[in-house]
């Protein structure tokens, strides 16, 4: 059993050692260089246009929570 493990673990060291990686730099160069009028945060695509709106989306929500609570503080309560 203990020599089973020992093997399959060898065999997958061996298959990632000679795998060669690919260089996928040049392309994103051209991707991110390419004069097309789109601004460069949103030219990686549908996950970049995600991200961008879902961080807008929260600095917007935590922008109006700041005003609400400094306007809450800045006015008295009435008192009862």
């Amino acid at each position: 059993m203990f020599r089973h493990i020992l093997q399959v673990s060898r065999r997958h060291i061996s298959r990632t050692v000679h795998r060669q990686l690919l260089n996928k730099v040049p392309e994103k160069q051209k991707l991110f260089q390419e004069a097309n009028g789109m601004p460069v945060h949103l030219k990686g695509g549908v996950s970049d246009a995600v991200l961008y709106r879902a961080t807008m989306g929260l600095t917007v929500m935590g922008t109006a929570c700041v005003i609400y609570e400094l306007v809450k503080a800045a006015v008295p309560q009435k008192k009862n």
